[in-house]
């Protein structure tokens, strides 16, 4: 946004009255003194108006480990949220990186940084996603085909990308995709008439869930964390 509108609509005032408040130096943007109408601001961007703090955001990147039975929400009527689970005061203003189902456990990332979660989720980018699966029948073979060949889905008529199934012993998987459809590894294996008994998301794009993270959790991401996701 251009820091003539954001004091326009923040302070209600005609943007004339703007041009006019930097003329005069009294904008201050990340303690610079702004001196042009076009310059543009972020969500992240401090500003400053005769001493007065309009805007300090800074952006937060949340590392959780998400339990069973907690929704991959800000607000639900009918089950406890994520968020809920958080102590951080800023909670209200963050959003879910990659949602894990009511069923599913393990690696949850929240942040307010719009352009970084929809930068990490493009499609084109390909982060890979790693989960430790159990299902209740015995694993073969045919899975790992299957899986690196993809699937079609009629519904939304497309063809899943290749996948990656490593069997780690009788009816325990691990998978790693690079997309995120709806309850895809459940459908995937339901192919073979096999339901998943528990999904546990161990990575998304080389960050490990951190293993000192009881269910339930979180922790700010580290910088070199937030470096290696961006």
């Amino acid at each position: 946004m251009r820091i003539d509108r954001f004091m326009s609509l923040h302070l209600a005032i005609n943007r004339r009255d703007v041009k006019l408040m930097l003329a005069q130096k009294r904008i201050l943007i990340d303690g610079v003194v702004a001196d042009d109408t076009l310059q543009v601001i972020d969500e992240f961007s401090r500003i400053v108006f005769d001493g007065q703090v309009l805007q300090a955001s800074s952006p937060t990147y949340i590392m959780m480990n998400k339990p069973v039975g907690v929704v991959s929400a800000t607000k639900d009527e009918q089950h406890k949220t994520v968020v809920d689970l958080l102590e951080y005061t800023e909670s209200a203003s963050l959003h879910i990186v990659g949602r894990l189902d009511l069923n599913s456990s393990g690696l949850l990332l929240l942040t307010n940084d719009s352009r970084w979660s929809r930068k990490l989720m493009k499609p084109e980018k390909k982060v890979s996603k790693v989960y430790r699966v159990t299902v209740g029948k015995p694993l073969t073979e045919a899975y790992i085909s299957a899986f690196y060949e993809g699937m079609y889905f009629e519904y939304e008529d497309i063809t899943t990308r290749p996948a990656r199934l490593t069997i780690i012993s009788e009816q325990v998987a691990e998978v790693t995709l690079v997309e995120g459809r709806y309850h895809q590894i459940k459908r995937m294996f339901g192919r073979f008439r096999n339901p998943v008994l528990a999904l546990h998301r161990e990575s998304i794009g080389g960050l490990l869930l951190d293993p000192e993270l009881a269910p339930g959790e979180s922790r700010p991401l580290k910088t070199e964390e937030i470096r290696q996701l961006s």
